[in-house]
């Protein structure tokens, strides 16, 4: 398949491993690039810059293959240093990075200044249509299926992506319940150019978590997951846990953020992603759980994604239209 964005990313196949906090090691995003699609490390999972270097490193000792990395901008009381994770990644020659969050122009105007192709998500078009006008290359456009943040709108992919299709001039990924050659071709008709998928490379082999996560995340349905700090305008979609429902009781009772915070602590979700207890942190995923089966290779997954898109492509749509 050769779209817009096998073009400017250089790679083979249109399928983009999305950033994930404590998930997006080299481990993860070399085995995506050498399967043909591109990995991505996520520069927060690591608590320093020169941590991040070393991983960037480490990538290329795996991979000679096209990879990014992710810098995502979160509010915070206390912000990581995000200019410092900022040169980490120019000096480090990366050539690729993913942006996502607040307001990122600083960052966007920084790194294409060094000629680094910048893909933007977000989860609506306005911001969409803004991070276009910032310089970004690619917006990822996630709807409301996702894991992680969705936004407040709560538009689900079917009317998002080709509202963004209709508006956005840059290359589209479709983001957001993606996980099979179905979704691949639906995102293609719906009028984006590749994927962008996180939950599902969750479930492969190569990922760098415990198999009773991954184990838990293909017993886990469409119906699995929640939607946690709806009240503090900040709405996370995760696996249904203890933890989740724990923080729903809380909002509903009014409580502060403060009284859920020991809970929801991103290294309380660290430990449960290597422990492999899924009950002990925050789970990040999505409602494609419904449609992970199995754990395979990244290399197996992404072959059986693209070979079963062609299939529908060549096969039942062309034939319906003859």
């Amino acid at each position: 398949m050769k779209t817009r964005i096998t073009q400017i990313l250089g790679i083979e196949h249109p399928i983009v491993q999305g950033g994930m906090m404590w998930v997006g090691t080299a481990d993860l995003a070399s085995a995506v690039s050498n399967a043909g699609g591109l990995g991505i490390i996520t520069a927060l999972t690591f608590p320093t810059p020169d941590a991040l270097r070393a991983e960037i490193e480490r990538c290329r000792s795996l991979t000679d293959k096209p990879f990014g990395v992710n810098l995502t901008l979160l509010p915070s009381v206390n912000p990581p240093p995000y200019g410092d994770y900022r040169r980490a990644i120019i000096e480090s020659g990366v050539r690729i990075v993913e942006t996502a969050g607040h307001n990122p122009q600083e960052h966007i105007d920084e790194f294409k200044s060094h000629g680094i192709t910048v893909l933007h998500k977000c989860t609506a078009v306005r911001h969409a249509l803004s991070a276009q006008r910032m310089g970004a290359d690619v917006i990822s456009i996630d709807g409301f299926e996702c894991a992680g943040h969705p936004g407040e709108d709560d538009v689900p992919g079917l009317i998002l992506i080709p509202t963004a299709a209709n508006q956005v001039e840059v290359p589209l990924l479709a983001s957001g319940g993606f996980g099979d050659g179905r979704g691949l071709a639906a995102a293609l008709a719906l009028g984006a150019e590749g994927i962008n998928m996180g939950t599902r490379f969750c479930a492969t082999l190569e990922a760098p978590i415990h198999d009773g996560i991954k184990q838990f995340l293909v017993a886990g349905d469409a119906r699995a997951t929640d939607l946690i700090f709806r009240s503090f305008r900040n709405t996370a979609r995760v696996a249904r846990n203890d933890i989740s429902q724990a923080v729903r009781q809380a909002e509903a009772r009014g409580e502060a953020f403060e009284a859920v915070a020991p809970l929801v602590k991103g290294i309380r979700g660290a430990q449960g992603l290597a422990s492999g207890d899924p009950q002990h942190g925050v789970v990040t995923a999505g409602m494609v759980m419904e449609l992970i089966h199995d754990i395979p290779s990244c290399r197996e997954l992404i072959e059986r994604i693209v070979g079963d898109a062609e299939a529908i492509i060549k096969g039942r749509l062309a034939a319906i239209a003859a």
